[in-house]
């Protein structure tokens, strides 16, 4: 069995190692809006929706860390604008437009471009071949949620918690609505070398919604969601280093472990 310092030793292992701590703080600080916005959906679509751009950027040479990016922020702004900027979860919108990008992809990933080891790497994450700008968006997407939830976090809340009464309290809704889809686009983004794009809401959903019924306040939940998502990342990159697996489905099954165990203990409350 290998050790767990094997974690702090392996130098490709301290790489996955910080990317997961950068992607826990922005799970942490952007987790506990996505849960109290219901955007889990749309969260889980946004890292799907990056697939076709994946499959360019692998035909093309192009860096996929700016070819999701690209290919997220549009998907953000296409759900914003075909839900007219109501103060509710885009639903029906992430919907049809999650397919729309899925089929794109698997026209380009068959009929026009083949689709490399490294479209696959990139929707189910990997140990291996992490680099500077995988960091960096991570980092980005960390920094942006910190940020974001500093200067944000009284609109996002007023629109979570009194979506019909927001107007009258000044707050800008429709536009921190679109802030708030743009920086979980770009925490997607950030995900996909670690987890994958297809479990991007391992790091991202699963630990804020755990959270949600621990916490009795939003400052707990962001809290326990940055406590929950550092917790399950550092375990779930470990036992995939033992059973040699890409990181995402641990971290994945650690997370809907978690929430299970939660969900059994513990009866929801409602944040206040």
């Amino acid at each position: 069995m290998p050790s767990p310092l094997d974690l702090l030793e392996l130098p490709f292992l301290r790489d996955a190692l910080l990317e997961l701590v950068l992607l826990a703080v922005a799970g942490g600080a952007l987790g506990a809006w996505i849960v109290l916005r219901r955007l889990a959906f749309f969260t889980h679509a946004a890292g799907s929706a990056t697939f076709p751009g994946l499959v360019v950027a692998d035909a093309s040479g192009f860096s996929p860390v700016l070819a999701g990016l690209g290919v997220a922020l549009g998907y953000a702004g296409g759900v914003a604008a075909a839900s007219g900027g109501r103060e509710r979860e885009p639903g029906e919108a992430t919907a049809l437009l999650l397919v729309v990008a899925l089929a794109g992809g698997v026209i380009l990933a068959g009929d026009v471009f083949e689709s490399g080891a490294a479209v696959d790497r990139l929707l189910f994450g990997t140990l291996l071949g992490l680099e500077t700008p995988d960091f960096v968006a991570a980092g980005a997407a960390a920094g942006l949620g910190i940020g974001a939830t500093l200067l944000l976090g009284r609109a996002w809340m007023a629109v979570a918690f009194d979506p019909d009464g927001v107007h009258a309290l000044g707050v800008p809704a429709r536009l921190a609505d679109l802030l708030l889809l743009a920086l979980v686009a770009v925490a997607v983004v950030g995900a996909l070398p670690a987890v994958g794009a297809l479990l991007v809401t391992a790091t991202l959903v699963l630990p804020a919604a755990a959270a949600r019924l621990l916490a009795r306040s939003v400052p707990r939940l962001i809290a326990w969601a940055l406590v929950l998502a550092l917790a399950e990342g550092v375990v779930g990159l470990y036992l995939a280093y033992w059973l040699d697996l890409p990181p995402g489905p641990p971290v994945a099954a650690l997370g809907g472990l978690v929430f299970a165990m939660v969900s059994v203990a513990r009866p929801a409350r409602t944040t206040t």
